[in-house]
């Protein structure tokens, strides 16, 4: 092999290896970043039917509702249960 063609696979050794270094820092200080970071979640704008009544069931006793009740639906509401029937 003559030294031009020695320098250069030297050169392309060296090459590899930093850039294989570079990608590996970069790689790991982005994993890294990643498992630390903490985040606080936001409130929930809409809390859902749940969360307004303190998580007791509240029947709706809206007069267009309770005329396509059921008498099994009626009396779910009435004992304070969450309706299974239609």
């Amino acid at each position: 092999m003559d030294l031009k063609r020695r320098g250069m696979i030297a050169l392309l050794a060296a090459g590899s290896m930093a850039g294989g270094a570079v990608g590996a820092t970069v790689i790991s200080a982005a994993s890294s970043s990643a498992a630390t970071t903490t985040t606080t979640p936001a409130a929930p704008t809409n809390p859902g039917p749940r969360g307004q009544n303190g998580g007791r069931f509240v029947p709706n006793e809206n007069p267009s509702h309770e005329k396509g009740e059921s008498v099994q639906r009626e009396a779910q509401e009435n004992a304070g249960q969450v309706p299974t029937v239609p």
